[in-house]
């Protein structure tokens, strides 16, 4: 009988650790943009698996211990530096996970993974992309840019143009000041 009490332990152990890396948002963005390669999801998993067999093999683990093994596991697996400050967060929950499974709380470990499934919250980061033209003729085209401005509270939408001559003052680029090769001639003010 008790090694069923055990063996439950260890299986609400395990679930605590996967619902606390699923609801890490750092890993989730991760996996959702593939720096892990082609095969990200899978190592999302993997990790969970190692984080527990971490535990296990080192039963008397210091925070900071924990931080430095899920960030070399985030740099190595995902190629990612984890600087949101989450770290510690995570950290310290795995590890009260683990305080609760080796007192064999049961009840606490349900609880917890609960909580923290209940607070998952959903990360999404989009990738933007522009097209930048290679042609030599457009070099010389202004590019415009979508903006989001805040006008007293109210945001608006604009575009912003480049900026224009302000008087003889401004520094201009002659013809006569572009040599080959592209480079061109930086003249001080007078």
């Amino acid at each position: 009988m008790m090694a069923g009490v055990g063996e439950d332990s260890r299986a609400l152990f395990g679930a605590g650790v996967r619902a606390a890396l699923e609801a890490w948002p750092a890993l989730q963005i991760a996996v959702e943009n593939g720096f892990g390669g082609v095969h990200s999801q899978e190592k999302a998993e993997w990790l969970g698996g190692a984080v527990e067999e971490y535990f296990f093999r080192n039963a008397d683990l210091e925070l900071d211990e924990v931080e430095d093994f899920l960030g070399e596991l985030m740099t190595n697996e995902f190629d990612t530096v984890v600087e949101d400050g989450s770290l510690p967060q995570v950290s310290q929950q795995l590890q009260t996970m683990f305080y609760h499974f080796q007192r064999g709380d049961g009840a606490a470990l349900k609880e917890m993974a609960s909580h923290i499934t209940q607070r998952k919250y959903s990360i999404r980061a989009t990738a933007v992309t522009t097209a930048r033209e290679t042609d030599e003729d457009d070099a010389d085209s202004v590019e415009e840019m979508e903006v989001t401005a805040t006008n007293d509270g109210a945001a608006t939408d604009g575009v912003c143009p480049q900026p224009e001559s302000s008087g003889p003052d401004s520094q201009t680029i002659k013809e006569e000041d572009i040599v080959e090769d592209g480079w061109t001639i930086v003249r001080r003010k007078k």
